[in-house]
C-alpha cells in the first residue's frame, strides 16, 4: 500500500475510534444523570424531604387529620405523621423516653404543660428543649355538660354549681336529689384522670377554688377539706378516662344511665353534640363555668433528635396552622381562633350557629389563666393521696 494511502487509512481509523469514545462517554454521562434523577425523585434527601412526627392532645385529632391532607398537598416534600396522647402523658413519655418514635412537634391542650416539660428537661440536661418559643394554635375553655332532663334537676336556675355536684355525690342516687327521679339510678359524674389529662387538672383546680373561696396554692391544696373532697370525687369517678375526647365519646355511648354530668372542653362539647343526638336521641346541655379556665393548645418544636432542616419544615407547618384559612377549620370543630382576624360569626358550618343547647359565642363568665406547673403537681399529689 502506498505510503499516502496508508496514512489516510490510519487517520480514518483514529477518527472512528475517537467518535466511539465520545459516544461511549456521552452514554455513560446520560446513564449517570438518569440514575441521579431517579435517586432524587424516589429517595428522601436530607433538607428536601422531611417527615414530621406531630404529637397532639386528642381534642385536636379530627381537625388535624383534615389539615394534614391540606398541608401535604401544598407541601409535597413534607410528610406528617400524627400521634395523639393525653397532655400529661405527652410530657411524661417524652421526658422518660417511653415513646417508640421521635417527636418533632408537641401540641398539648395547654401551654402551661410545656412550661412543666421545660422545667423538667432543664433539670435533667441544663438545656432548652425547644427550637423557638412555643406558639398558640387554637383555644377553648372548660365547660360542664349534662343530659338536659337531669341538668334541670341539678341546676334549676341554669347555672353550673360545684356544690350541687358535691351534694349529689354525697347523696349517691337521684331519688335523694330531686322528686320524680326514682328510676334514674345512681348519680354519675365523670372527668379525666388528672395524672394524665389537662381537663382533669383544670376541673380539680376550679373545684378547689370554689370550695376554698380563694385561689389554690401549694399550702391550701393540702387542706383536709380538699383532701376529703378529692377523695369523694375519686370514688365517684372510679376509672377516669385518659383524655378528654375519649371521655366525651364514652359519655355519649353510655348515656344517662352511666354518665350524668361531665367536665370537658367547649370545643369537643360543640363538635360532638350531633353525635349525642344520633346515639341517644337527645343533645346534652352545655353549661359555662363561672369562673372557667381558658386553655390554649400550644405547639413546640423539639430539639432532641431534630436537625435544623426538620425544624425549618416544622416552622412551616406551624405557620400554616395559624393562617386564617386553617383557623377557620379549627373553629368548625368548636375551637376559638388565636388569629384575631378570624370572626366566628362569619365562619360557614360554625357550631355556634347550630342551636346547640347552651352554646354561646360570648358567655358572660370570668376567664382565668391555667394553674402553673407547681400547682398542677400539687393537685396531682393530693389526688393520688386521696383514698
Amino acid at each position: 500500500m502506498p505510503t499516502l494511502l496508508r496514512k489516510n487509512y490510519q487517520a480514518h481509523i483514529i477518527m472512528i475510534n475517537n467518535r466511539k469514545a465520545q459516544l461511549l462517554q456521552r452514554t455513560i454521562i446520560s446513564i449517570v444523570i438518569l440514575v441521579i434523577t431517579l435517586f432524587l425523585t424516589y429517595a428522601p434527601v436530607p433538607g428536601l424531604q422531611q417527615t414530621l412526627v406531630v404529637v397532639s392532645g386528642t381534642e385536636l385529632e379530627e381537625s388535624l387529620k383534615q389539615l394534614e391532607v391540606k398541608f401535604e398537598e401544598s407541601n409535597p416534600n413534607i410528610k406528617l405523621e400524627l400521634k395523639f396522647q393525653g397532655s400529661q402523658d405527652m410530657v411524661n413519655k417524652f421526658i422518660d423516653q417511653k415513646n417508640d418514635f421521635a417527636p418533632t412537634v408537641l401540641i398539648p391542650a395547654n401551654g402551661v404543660i410545656l412550661n412543666e416539660l421545660t422545667n423538667r428537661w432543664k433539670a435533667l440536661s441544663g438545656s432548652d428543649p425547644f427550637y423557638e418559643t412555643p406558639r398558640p394554635i387554637a383555644k377553648t375553655m372548660l365547660v360542664g355538660i349534662a343530659w338536659q332532663e337531669r341538668g334541670k334537676v341539678l341546676f334549676p336556675d341554669g347555672r353550673f354549681r360545684w356544690e350541687a355536684i358535691e351534694k349529689a355525690m354525697q347523696f349517691g342516687t337521684w331519688d335523694k336529689i330531686g322528686s320524680g327521679t326514682t328510676n334514674w339510678g345512681s348519680f354519675d359524674f365523670v372527668t379525666t384522670d388528672p395524672t394524665r389529662s389537662n381537663s382533669g387538672q383544670l376541673t380539680l383546680d376550679l373545684w378547689a377554688q370554689s370550695k376554698l373561696g380563694t385561689t389554690p396554692n401549694v399550702t391550701n391544696l393540702n387542706n383536709p377539706i380538699l383532701v376529703s373532697l378529692f377523695s369523694l370525687i375519686k370514688k365517684s369517678v372510679y376509672q377516669p378516662a385518659r383524655s378528654t375526647d375519649i371521655l366525651l365519646q364514652e359519655f355519649i355511648a353510655k348515656g344517662a344511665n352511666d354518665a350524668d354530668v361531665a367536665t370537658v372542653y367547649e370545643s369537643i362539647a360543640l363538635h360532638r353534640s350531633s353525635q349525642a343526638v344520633t346515639n341517644q336521641g337527645q343533645p346534652y346541655q352545655i353549661y359555662y363555668l363561672d369562673p372557667t379556665i381558658e386553655t390554649v393548645s400550644t405547639a413546640a418544636i423539639i430539639r432532641r433528635d431534630v436537625d435544623d432542616f426538620k425544624a425549618n419544615a416544622a416552622k412551616k407547618f406551624l405557620d400554616f396552622l395559624t393562617q386564617p384559612q386553617q383557623q377557620a377549620i379549627f373553629a368548625q370543630y368548636g375551637f376559638r381562633p388565636v388569629n384575631n382576624t378570624v370572626d366566628l360569626k362569619s365562619i360557614a358550618n360554625s357550631p355556634w350557629n347550630q342551636n346547640i343547647p347552651g352554646a354561646k359565642i360570648n358567655p358572660s363568665v370570668q376567664t382565668l389563666q391555667p394553674p402553673n406547673a407547681q400547682i398542677i403537681t400539687e393537685i396531682q399529689r393530693t389526688w393520688e393521696r386521696a383514698n
